[in-house]
């Protein structure tokens, strides 16, 4: 007979089981299940049609957050009209709000950004929420909170110009949290408070309980605003074992998941300058580690295997041709494309060599967001709504575009259990039937 320990085991096991099988139909953090911006599932919708969307969910306030999605949950962050800093849960199956909770107050918006940048991230059994303000929470699926933080308590406000906007990285129990900030804080405003200094860091989490796992010092060479980051960290699993990459301060660099502490770094590019924060997130595959500098500077892929100062010694090929400023790569079938978001140049490049196969230009406004991919498309927003379906294959090719005007858009496109969710300022939308 099976005593009450071993029904408990087995029954762990088995809802382990479930949630690992479901994650390839999922969205789990803002680039998706394997952190590069594509999924694996079939059934997309090639052509978006307002009037067919399977429902729309009218939105408390605009963010730049994009959904993630487990299961029939949608979890996204949001302001409201009252600055308070909320998350909410959706039933995928009809656009419901199931229940929302306020983890932060006082919004605030300075350009193209607020304090509900950073996009939430699970692991089908709790989500986890990271906000401007530095307010970090968690909470089970029901809605109930497991535990909060304030990180600027401990380490300061965080002092980023445009407002903080990395998301953070759930990897093996831990969220790792990415904080590349200027070291003075006094010209702005929201990042003011009793401490005159700041460090980058890189802090570890536990999952379960918000308690400090470590804390790593991140330092550069590199002045004012180009200490700044908005990337967030993606895992790696490298020559020297499990880990991750980070991106900013002029640097990519990686580390160990044990303590933070850096293996190999690399400078992006040659030139320095006050000014040249990084927005876009690293991408990993096959043993190359892909990160893009801002402000016309290049898509640079290094190798992976090396220790110390690699920016010479493994560094793969560079794109210059309509690199990307804001916008982060999508890996996907084996190509890697790139927008160049002021252009609207769409560049298909091969991965191991920097090869370009075709590129073309979008009929939209600006593109601040992401590429997301999967079932041979690419799903693309522009800042006044613009949603263009692109063929993955070996042309450029627009399936379709849908004019939403519903700006400014600054949300990914997230693909998940066959259906595609498009967030803007207005509204959630849901296309496709999905399964």
């Amino acid at each position: 007979m099976m005593t009450l320990t071993r029904l408990i085991a087995s029954i762990l096991a088995i809802t382990a089981g479930f949630s690992l099988d479901l994650s390839g139909q999922n969205w789990p953090q803002w680039r998706g299940p394997s952190h590069n911006g594509s999924t694996d599932i079939r059934g997309l919708p090639a052509n978006l049609i307002k009037g067919d969307a399977t429902w729309a969910l009218p939105l408390p306030g605009k963010a730049g957050s994009t959904p993630v999605v487990w299961g029939d949950r949608i979890f996204l962050t949001t302001p409201d009209a009252a600055k308070n800093l909320l998350l909410l849960c959706v039933d995928r199956t009809t656009g419901g709000i199931l229940w929302q909770q306020q983890v932060a107050v006082g919004d605030k918006e300075i350009e193209r950004n607020n304090m509900a940048a950073p996009s939430p991230v699970t692991d089908g059994n709790m989500v986890y929420a990271l906000f401007g303000t530095s307010d970090i929470a968690a909470f089970d699926f029901t809605g109930k909170l497991r535990w909060s933080r304030n990180l600027g308590r401990d380490f300061g406000k965080f002092s980023v110009m445009w407002i903080y906007g990395s998301s953070p990285l759930l990897v093996s129990g831990q969220l790792i949290v990415q904080v590349f900030q200027r070291d003075d804080p006094s010209n702005y405003s929201h990042a003011l408070d009793n401490r005159p200094h700041r460090e980058s860091y890189l802090l570890a989490l536990d999952s379960r309980t918000g308690k400090d796992v470590w804390r790593h010092l991140r330092k550069t060479d590199s002045t004012k605003e180009s200490q700044e980051s908005y990337a967030t960290p993606v895992p790696w699993e490298g020559a020297h074992g499990a880990g991750f990459v980070v991106v900013g301060g002029d640097h990519v660099s990686t580390h160990r998941l044990r303590d933070g502490s850096e293996v190999w770094r690399a400078r992006l590019y040659e030139k320095r300058d006050d000014w040249y924060r990084i927005v876009t997130s690293p991408v990993v595959s096959g043993g190359l580690v892909y990160a893009s500098g801002p402000k016309g500077q290049p898509v640079v892929a290094f190798k992976d295997g090396g220790e110390g100062n690699v920016t010479q010694s493994h560094r793969a090929w560079e794109f210059t041709d309509a690199p990307t400023d804001w916008s982060t790569p999508l890996l996907m079938g084996g190509k890697l494309f790139v927008l160049d978001g002021n252009k609207k140049i769409v560049s298909c490049l091969d991965p191991s060599t920097g090869a370009r196969k075709w590129s073309g230009r979008l009929d939209t406004d600006t593109l601040w967001t992401s590429p997301s991919g999967g079932d041979g498309k690419i799903y693309v927003v522009s800042e006044k709504g613009s949603v263009v379906v692109l063929s993955a294959g070996d042309e450029f090719k627009v399936l379709s575009r849908l004019d939403l005007d519903e700006g400014p858009v600054r949300s990914s496109v997230a693909l998940a259990r066959g259906q595609v969710f498009v967030r803007t300022a207005k509204n959630l939308y849901c296309f496709g039937s999905g399964h």
